[in-house]
């Protein structure tokens, strides 16, 4: 007996050979039906956002001289119009041909099925890119309660695979952007979760795109900041509570980070400035001092 996990993984595989015809698969000419192009409207819940346009200006070349060899599939909606369920990069390829019609085959199923399948779809093709692959699995998961091991054998690729696919979502909202432009890999975004400063994410993905970093370079510059935090914590825990407190009245004093060193009796105290403004203040006040 199959339990209900096994049933919805063994229905996410099935799933597209069911409903979405294959070129391989002889289809009864019954069952195709000529569609109005006019008459057919996109998925807006498509997860593919982006469609590459030399590809399509491709297929749409192909178009022009053999016609469309695969169907597409569409569901009938209301006023005698269709959405589409696959086959969008063809709808739009036939759009650009020239085309009126495009051959079809309808399939009237429920929204939430059209959804998973067209989600699957895409995940099976794999040219999706990181984030929209990502937001596939978080939408899967999330709204047809699909667990990551089930995913994981559905669309073929490890559980690590996908959770740390996942993972780019914590990324801050440019860096995202970032990756799906294409600016920065993947492999830099998940080098980049390693730093938990927002701003410091930031900063170092910028480094990325102007001095073309390697994702084995960020790598390590995300594990020195990592080891200067640490460093950091293990000062601040080993210092004196007056030490800190003077280094807090300091800081207030001069409106910049202040740092008190100790060794032997002995030690240092540095203040940082970020431009010569804010050291020509510094200055000024020590002066008033004296």
């Amino acid at each position: 007996m199959e339990n209900k996990a096994t049933k919805r993984t063994n229905r996410l595989g099935r799933g597209l050979s069911a409903l979405i015809p294959d070129i391989s698969t002889e289809i009864d000419k019954k069952d195709i039906v000529q569609i109005k192009l006019s008459n057919i409207r996109p998925n807006k819940n498509q997860p593919r956002k982006e469609f590459d346009e030399d590809r399509i200006k491709a297929l749409s070349d192909s178009i022009k001289n053999v016609g469309v060899l695969q169907p597409i599939v569409l569901k009938p909606i209301e006023d005698n119009n269709y959405m589409i369920i696959a086959g969008e990069r063809r709808y739009r390829a036939s759009i650009l041909a020239g085309k009126e019609e495009i051959p079809a085959i309808i399939k009237d199923i429920p929204i939430k099925d059209i959804m998973e399948i067209a989600l699957i779809e895409n995940l099976q093709r794999e040219d999706l890119n990181s984030i929209e692959e990502a937001l596939a699995y978080k939408n899967l998961i999330e709204d047809y309660k699909v667990t990551q091991e089930e995913l994981s054998e559905a669309v073929g690729k490890s559980r690590p695979y996908i959770t740390n696919t996942l993972r780019l979502l914590n990324l801050q909202n440019k860096i995202i952007k970032m990756i799906e432009n294409g600016d920065i890999t993947a492999g830099h975004g998940k080098a980049l979760l390693r730093i938990e400063d927002k701003e410091k994410q930031l900063e170092v993905a910028m480094r990325i795109v102007e001095e073309g970093l390697s994702v084995r370079t960020v790598e390590n510059i995300a594990k020195k900041i990592i080891e200067n935090k640490e460093k950091r914590k293990i000062e601040k825990k080993e210092k004196d509570i007056y030490i800190i407190d003077a280094e807090e009245k300091l800081s207030n004093i001069f409106g910049a980070k202040v740092n008190i060193s100790m060794n032997n009796k002995k030690g240092k105290i540095e203040i940082s400035y970020n431009n010569e403004d804010e050291l020509n203040d510094i200055l000024s006040m020590i002066m008033e001092e004296n």
